[in-house]
């Protein structure tokens, strides 16, 4: 049974040290769950082995340290939880709610190609469905969501389950609230199709690991970058397949780069400089649309007055 009590959580990819745009992620969620009297969880995320340079967590932490974001429970890492995954997978190949794929990247580009799906920067192609009735003498490689099996049985599915769905589904159109973006709607069969549920190598993909990982910490409230918003749809379908709860989302301001990137790791991002914590916490405070504090202001007296205006902004009840 989920506790009603606030949990959140700050979970980032160990493939390099945070960056400016982690904190303000890291920042935001943990004055949201301060500023709910609510605990404050760190998930290490390193599903990906391959991409996660040995040491990086260890760095990570003592980053969030040095900025005074220290969380309330022990740290967690994906890593360790793949049997949990396992158990996700297997209940939805039982419910006949996950399929075998056999198709290759070349594969998928050629259908495609036949489709008249060319590649667009920042835009996501949907899987084109070639294993979606069966894997025509090809081999099993990876495992997909029946997506729009799902979706297409939406009345059906909703009535099986039993707590109600914090989002609305009409003609393949998924509505759902976020708590700054507000409405938001997305059509998750055109965005993404059938999403691979455990990849070709073997290790399980993020969006499975992410919905059991917040159902196992009984997370009540996810708190990240709006880069994150377009997960949001597969996450809910999913939490809703498994009979898992749904957190509340809140997805916050990017950093970008002068030319309007994303700033990432993946663009370049220099590690965050903690040698002067506040000045760091400050730049992530005013992207946050949160007034800068002067320079003589101690690191708890700055996350202080930041709570209590998050509360303001953000209508938190307060005691």
């Amino acid at each position: 049974m989920r506790s009603s009590a606030y949990r959140g959580r700050f979970a980032p990819s160990p493939t390099g040290p945070l960056h400016a745009g982690s904190l303000v992620a890291a920042l935001a969620s943990w004055l949201d769950a301060r500023a709910h009297h609510g605990k404050w969880l760190v998930r290490i995320e390193d599903i990906d082995p391959p991409r996660c340079p040995a040491g990086a967590d260890t760095v990570i932490l003592q980053q969030l340290t040095q900025c005074g974001l220290i969380p309330d429970e022990p740290p967690t890492w994906q890593s360790q939880r793949h049997s949990h995954y396992a158990t996700a997978l297997a209940q939805l190949q039982d419910a006949q709610l996950a399929y075998p794929c056999g198709c290759t990247r070349k594969d998928i580009e050629a259908a495609w190609t036949h489709m008249g799906l060319t590649h667009a920067r920042h835009i996501e192609r949907p899987y084109p469905g070639t294993c979606r009735d069966g894997l025509h003498g090809k081999t099993a490689r990876s495992w997909r969501f029946a997506l729009e099996k799902y979706i297409s049985s939406w009345p059906q599915s909703e009535d099986r389950q039993i707590q109600a769905a914090p989002f609305c589904i009409k003609e393949g159109l998924l509505c759902w609230q976020d708590r700054r973006l507000g409405t938001e709607q997305q059509r998750p069969a055109d965005v993404a199709g059938d999403f691979v549920l455990q990849r070709a190598d073997g290790l399980y993909a993020y969006q499975l690991a992410v919905v059991v990982d917040d159902a196992l910490q009984d997370i009540t409230h996810v708190v990240r970058g709006e880069d994150l918003t377009d997960n949001t749809p597969r996450q809910l379908l999913l939490q809703h397949a498994l009979g898992l709860p749904h957190p509340t989302y809140m997805h916050t301001p990017l950093v970008r780069m002068p030319d309007g990137e994303k700033l990432s790791k993946q663009h370049g991002a220099p590690p965050l400089d903690v040698s002067c914590p506040l000045q760091a916490l400050n730049a992530a405070a005013i992207c946050l649309e949160l007034p800068a504090v002067c320079p003589e202001t101690t690191m708890t007296d700055a996350l202080a007055q930041w709570v209590n205006i998050w509360q303001g902004i953000y209508n938190v009840p307060r005691d």
